[in-house]
């Protein structure tokens, strides 16, 4: 069971466009298959249908739109993973299955905790 919430893709009915509400804000994805190149790609559309981002590559652990500032792209980030770490790319195979497009929104705890006996002194 995944441990972040994901992108609901039916992988049945690509290309799929969907919406989705992140932080009070409603965006449009469509989710594509290039079927010569063998990879899937995502769009991001405004809740007006206005253009942000189109033709993104999906690839295995790496952010979508890494590198762009827009400030219409929604937050947290999105990647495409393998929580188990298993899977070595994206394929019609693993897609939806054990690969999905997650929220990277899991916050780690980077405050030690202090046990019985020990001080902050």
């Amino acid at each position: 069971m995944a441990i972040r919430e994901y992108l609901p893709v039916d992988i049945d009915d690509i290309p799929e466009r969907f919406d989705v509400d992140i932080e009070d804000e409603t965006f449009i994805f469509q989710v594509n298959y290039n079927m010569s190149q063998k990879y899937y790609t995502i769009d991001l559309y405004s809740s007006d249908e206005d253009p942000i981002m189109l033709g993104e590559k999906l690839v295995l652990n790496e952010p979508l739109w890494e590198g762009i500032y827009d400030e219409r792209l929604p937050a947290p980030t999105l990647i495409p993973m393998d929580e188990a770490g298993l899977a070595k790319a994206i394929t019609p195979e693993n897609f939806m299955k054990t690969v999905f497009i997650f929220f990277d929104n899991i916050v780690q705890d980077l405050e030690p905790t202090l046990g019985e006996g020990d001080s902050d002194g």
